[in-house]
C-alpha cells in the first residue's frame, strides 16, 4: 500500500472501527519446500530473501522465509513433520496462499469484533514478545483453505521499522549473505505493493462470500462483473470486487459460469481438491514495460496473447480515452507489443497489465503485474483476450 492511503487511515478510525486496515501485513503461502521456493522468487520476481524462521532459530515445526520486495511481503512456510500444522493440507491443496494477513491496531480487538459480526475463528490471540516488543495475531476464517490474520506490533517491531529492514518478529534472524539478494539489489524488477487478490469459489457461492467481506470485515463492493463480461465462447466466469473501506485491499472473488467448455475457475477448483482459494495476486508496478523485460529476462513465463490482440487495442483504448479527456498512453506501442502486455482503458485512465503462467505444476496460482494510469478497474476490455489465452493453456494441459 501506498504512504498516502496508509495515512487515510487516522485516529478516529483506531477509536471507533477495531476492524480498521493499516496495510496488508504480509501473505502467507504453504509450500512443499521452502527453501527452494525462496530461490525460485528471488530469482525469477526479484524478492530479497530477508529473514528466515526454522530449526536453526528454536522453529521445531515449520521453516518459514521472509521475502521482500517493495511493500510487498511474502512469508513462504513448509511443515517439517507429516504431523506439523499444514502438512495435510499442503497434500491435499499444493502450494498456494494460506493467509492474507492485515496489519490493525488492536490484533486482539479485531477478532473479536470479526467473531461479532459472524466470523469463525482460525486461531485465538497469540502474543510473541521479548524485550524489544511484541506481535500479537488473530484470525478468522474465509473461503476454502483461506484466512485472515490481523496482526499488530508493538517496539521495535512496528510495521514501518519493518519495512525499514528490522525483525519480522520475535524468533527471525537476518537470512546473512545471499548473493541472489545483491543481484536484485543491482537489478531490480520494479514490484511495489500487492493491488489485489483474486479468490475462486464454487458456482454458485460468490455472493454468500461477497455477503461475508461485507458482514465481517465491513468491506463494500468495488466492481461487478458478469458473464456477458468476462468469457467467450467457451467459457466465462462472474466475478464481485470487495474493497476494504479505504480501499487498502481490494478482494475479487469469481465463481464459474455456465459455458460449453470448462472455465478457468472450474479448471483452479478441479486441481485444488475442490476447495476455494487464491487464485492470483497482482503487484503493481510504476513501469511495467521495465517490469516485465526484467522479469522474462528472468525466464517467467508468461500468457501468450494472441496477435489479432494488438490490430484493434489501441483504437479502442485510444478513444475511450480521448472521449473522457485524457491523454493518450505514454508507453512505446510497439514496446508493448513485443512483450505481450495488455492495455485497457476507462473512464479515469488506462492500465497496463499481464498474467504467469501458473506457478507450480496444478494449474492454481499465479501472479498478475499490472500498471495503473489512472485506471482503478481491472481490464474489462481485455477479458476476451485473456480468457483466449488461458484457454490455449488449458488445451495444452487436457483441461479445456
Amino acid at each position: 500500500m501506498t504512504s498516502t492511503a496508509q495515512q487515510s487511515v487516522s485516529a478516529m478510525d483506531h477509536s471507533t472501527d477495531p476492524l480498521a486496515l493499516i496495510d496488508v501485513d504480509h501473505i502467507r503461502f504453504l509450500v512443499g519446500n521452502a527453501k527452494q521456493a525462496a530461490t525460485f522468487y528471488a530469482t525469477a520476481f526479484g524478492f530479497q530473501v530477508e529473514q528466515i524462521c526454522d530449526l536453526t532459530t528454536g522453529n521445531r515445526t515449520s521453516a518459514r522465509y521472509l521475502l521482500t520486495q517493495g511493500n510487498i511481503r511474502l512469508l513462504l512456510e513448509t511443515p517439517l513433520s507429516k504431523d506439523a500444522p499444514g502438512a495435510d493440507e499442503l497434500r491435499n491443496y499444493g502450494d498456494g496462499v494460506k493467509d492474507i494477513a492485515m496489519t490493525v491496531f488492536d490484533a486482539t480487538k479485531a477478532y473479536e469484533q470479526a467473531l461479532r459480526n459472524g466470523g469463525t475463528s482460525a486461531y485465538e490471540p497469540i502474543v510473541v514478545s521479548d524485550a524489544h516488543g511484541s506481535v500479537t495475531t488473530a484470525a478468522v476464517n474465509t473461503y476454502g483453505r483461506v484466512i485472515h490474520t490481523f496482526v499488530s506490533r508493538s517496539g521495535q517491531y512496528m510495521l514501518p521499522t519493518v519495512k525499514a529492514g528490522g525483525t519480522f518478529m520475535p524468533g527471525y534472524r537476518p537470512m546473512g549473505h545471499f548473493a541472489l539478494n545483491d543481484y536484485n539489489r543491482q537489478h531490480p524488477c520494479g514490484l511495489k505493493f500487492f493491488d489485489h487478490c483474486v479468490g475462486n469459489v464454487e458456482e454458485g457461492k460468490m455472493n454468500v462470500w461477497v455477503k461475508w467481506y461485507e458482514d465481517v470485515l465491513g468491506f463494500k463492493m468495488f466492481k461487478h462483473f458478469d458473464d456477458k463480461d468476462i468469457g467467450t465462447e467457451y467459457s466465462a466466469l462472474m466475478s464481485k470486487v470487495m474493497a476494504s473501506g479505504n480501499h487498502l485491499i481490494k478482494m475479487p472473488i469469481n465463481e464459474p459460469a455456465s459455458g460449453k467448455r470448462k472455465s478457468q475457475v472450474q479448471e483452479y477448483l478441479d486441481w485444488h481438491d475442490g476447495a476455494p482459494g487464491v487464485q492470483h495476486l497482482a503487484m503493481r508496478t510504476d513501469d511495467e514495460l521495465h517490469s516485465v523485460a526484467e522479469l522474462r529476462r528472468r525466464g517467467v513465463d508468461f500468457l501468450e496473447i494472441p496477435h489479432a490482440y494488438y490490430e484493434s487495442v489501441w483504437k479502442r483504448v485510444e478513444a475511450m480515452l480521448k472521449s473522457h479527456g485524457h491523454a493518450s498512453v505514454k508507453e512505446d506501442h510497439q514496446r508493448v507489443r513485443d512483450l505481450g502486455i495488455l492495455v485497457d482503458a476507462d473512464d479515469e485512465g488506462y492500465l497496463l497489465q499481464l498474467f504467469t503462467k501458473p506457478l507450480q505444476d496444478r494449474p492454481t496460482l499465479f501472479f498478475e503485474i499490472i500498471c495503473r494510469r489512472g485506471s482503478q478497474s481491472f481490464g474489462k476490455g481485455n477479458f476476451k483476450a485473456l480468457f483466449e489465452a488461458l484457454e490455449l493453456e488449458q488445451d495444452k494441459r487436457g483441461n479445456l
